[in-house]
């Protein structure tokens, strides 16, 4: 049986999943450890020629941004290869990509002079916006005086095209008067763990639900899986707005790292064919059934249940895939690499 798959109207392309960090909360489990892999300039051209005249502009228009709209180069950190983040700029620019923007963790601003050309630079390919990552866990690898200047440099190159995710950290940070790197068990100090996660946006998934797990608790109590069963995701598993396109080729549906739609080199075949679910199994049963399916699935194969629980219905889907991928050759479970990393973190 096929299965629709809507088509994208905004998302991400992943560069690479290295990054200059290892942050404690990342849903994709980047870090420095990661083989980087950079999309190919053919697998570069590929993509972006696949989502030119899908992606959709800005309600504002095509030369403006939002977090869910247009198209954003992200990790990863991107600006580990500025000169492939400058030809995607330059690319999506030919192919008449709308509301296009990077998105950085600062690592790479060591002085005014640096960061300003190198905006410029991107600005000059035709990128419209920026997204600024500020979080505790950034805080631990990016002293806080380059994420602070590229807010400011950034505001004078792209005007209204600067968002700060998040910005009720960054309203912290200031306030605390922070200019270096500090430990998420030094920013504690400032800030207790009932309060680190309150009014931002948060996950439970990826490398948090390991490396976060005494916070995790303070916010989501540890629940058997059934618990899980008839509960909504937190956003929807198949969507047409902000999906991720990797630089294996990988469509991945929303957040739900280590998935894949299938390849997104061959778009508009996958679109018009829809989803072969009988070849892929995981998603069979994540599309028609939701995560009981699935996890009833799983069982049947030696899939046993954490005594303590799970933090959140992601975390129960997460440590599903992560034992099929170990025990069985599913191909929707990719890039492998992320399993990998993902346990690593587990036994650290």
């Amino acid at each position: 049986m096929h299965k629709a798959i809507p088509a994208p109207i905004s998302g991400g392309l992943i560069l690479s999943y290295k990054c200059s960090a290892q942050c404690r909360h990342c849903i994709y489990a980047c870090s420095q450890k990661w083989d980087a892999n950079w999309i190919s300039e053919d697998n570069l051209y590929t993509i972006l020629n696949k989502l030119s005249g899908r992606i959709i502009s800005d309600p504002k228009g095509p030369n403006s941004v939002g977090l869910n709209t247009g198209l954003h180069f992200t990790g990863g950190e991107p600006f580990l290869n500025f000169d492939l983040l400058c030809k995607a700029s330059e690319l999506a620019t030919k192919l008449k990509i709308p509301s296009t923007f990077v998105e950085t963790n600062c690592f790479w601003a060591i002085d005014d002079k640096t960061t300003k050309e190198k905006l410029k630079t991107l600005k000059a390919k035709g990128l419209k916006g920026i997204m600024i990552s500020v979080n505790p866990f950034y805080l631990e690898y990016v002293p806080f005086e380059r994420t602070d200047r590229v807010i400011r440099i950034s505001l004078d190159i792209f005007g209204q095209n600067v968002m700060v995710y998040q910005l009720e950290y960054y309203r912290r940070f200031k306030r605390l008067g922070l200019n270096d790197k500090i430990s998420l068990e030094r920013y504690l100090q400032f800030e207790s763990q009932k309060h680190l996660l309150n009014n931002v946006e948060f996950f439970p998934s990826g490398r948090a639900v390991y490396r976060l797990k005494n916070i995790l608790q303070q916010y989501y109590p540890l629940r058997p899986a059934k618990n899980f069963f008839n509960e909504k995701c937190l956003t929807p598993f198949l969507r047409n707005w902000h999906n991720h396109f990797d630089n294996y080729g990988n469509y991945i549906p929303g957040f739900c790292a280590g998935i894949s739609l299938g390849d997104a080199r061959r778009l508009d075949t996958l679109l018009d064919e829809g989803l072969d679910t009988e070849r892929y199994p995981v998603l069979k049963f994540l599309i028609d059934e939701d995560i009981k399916g699935l996890y009833n699935f799983a069982k049947e194969r030696g899939f046993i249940d954490p005594k303590e629980g799970f933090f959140s219905k992601c975390h129960l889907c997460l440590e599903i895939r992560k034992y099929l991928c170990f025990n069985y050759d599913y191909k929707e479970l990719q890039p492998k690499q992320f399993y990998l990393n993902l346990l690593e973190d587990e036994v650290n």
